[in-house]
């Protein structure tokens, strides 16, 4: 995919690795996600970005690739992998990050359990729920 190419906004049928490769910065020569592309995903503002991430505003806009900012976005990424895995497309991978309730953790979702932390439970989880659905 070129480095210049839009983000995909992801549709039925899309392929996780189409979405990641969406989300490449390009303005960076590092292997970067982009803060701006994966809030444009996802429809989140840089500020609320920024808020879920732990970091300052500008942070995302000066200092895309730092640590703190990569460590939330990789978080997020995996959890979205996960899901796609089981229900096999993204869009709905992403609905489900950004506004299902889960009961097992006190109503909360998964974009507030990442920002949390707690990216390892939420994967248990998961994972749980595939293991049921294949058994």
């Amino acid at each position: 995919m070129n480095p210049e190419s839009p983000v995909i906004s992801p549709k039925a049928g899309a392929s996780f690795e189409q979405f990641m490769a969406s989300l490449r910065d390009p303005d960076s020569p590092a292997p970067v996600v982009s803060a701006r592309r994966f809030g444009e995903a996802l429809h989140i503002d840089l500020q609320t970005l920024a808020q879920q991430a732990h970091v300052h505003r500008n942070t995302l806009s000066r200092q895309p690739a730092s640590e703190s900012v990569q460590r939330f976005l990789r978080e997020a990424l995996r959890v979205i992998r996960a899901a796609t895995d089981i229900c096999g497309d993204v869009t709905q991978a992403l609905f489900w990050y950004r506004n299902e309730p889960l009961p097992v953790f006190d109503y909360r979702t998964a974009e507030q359990l990442v920002s949390d932390g707690r990216t390892n439970d939420l994967l248990r989880y998961v994972s749980s729920l595939e293991a049921g659905a294949a058994g």
